[in-house]
């Protein structure tokens, strides 16, 4: 049984995150303890809520670093919402907060007339060299979103024009859209994420 170790952000429902990798034989494990984020064979960060308060939480655990270690090590790492958006340097969400910096690009706000937040399906084309992600359709809840990840294979979708909905590089996959929330599409990424080796 595969163990994913899920880092609290403080602002997730990890109800539906663990029961959608129970659902697939792996055993969820809630922790933000560093030196167990840092050797796990599998690492998710969620997130819903506020850029600043998600990365403030990280911070205090140190959590942050951790993270930034199994990235570098090409660890299997799934970030999603605003998990996803700590992946980048910075969020207009909340401006003066650094985010992880993973990626050398920003977070913006949707353009003005775009209904905001995205609450719903969107169809996601995926990059045909993506190991983990594939195209179909997923579930959005976001107000913000990137629309470049340097290095990165990218899953794209439209909604006030093209975003980045999901990235892949190497064993670091960070999805804009909530998986867990995503039914076969979203499982089946999931099912991907937990054969990485």
């Amino acid at each position: 049984m595969r163990e994913v170790v899920i880092v609290p952000t403080g602002t997730a429902n990890l109800a539906s995150v663990r029961a959608a990798f129970r659902r697939l034989g792996a055993r969820p494990v809630v922790s933000d303890d560093p030196p167990r984020i840092e050797r796990a064979s599998h690492v998710m960060l969620p997130g819903v809520g506020t850029f600043a308060a998600a990365r403030a939480r990280l911070g205090e655990s140190g959590a942050d670093r951790a993270l930034l270690r199994r990235i570098e090590a090409d660890r299997p790492t799934l970030c999603i919402c605003v998990g996803h958006q700590l992946l980048f340097r910075e969020s207009a969400e909340s401006p003066g907060v650094p985010g992880l910096g993973v990626l050398a690009a920003a977070v913006k706000a949707f353009p003005p007339g775009v209904r905001t937040p995205q609450f719903g399906w969107n169809r996601v084309v995926a990059a045909t060299d993506a190991r983990v992600l594939a195209s179909g359709w997923f579930y959005f809840a976001n107000s913000y979103r990137a629309v470049e990840a340097p290095g990165c294979a990218v899953a794209t979708a439209d909604h006030g024009g093209p975003f980045v909905a999901a990235l892949e590089r190497g064993r670091l996959v960070g999805c804009q859209f909530h998986p867990e929330l995503s039914g076969a599409d979203g499982a089946a990424l999931l099912a991907r994420f937990l054969e990485l080796d």
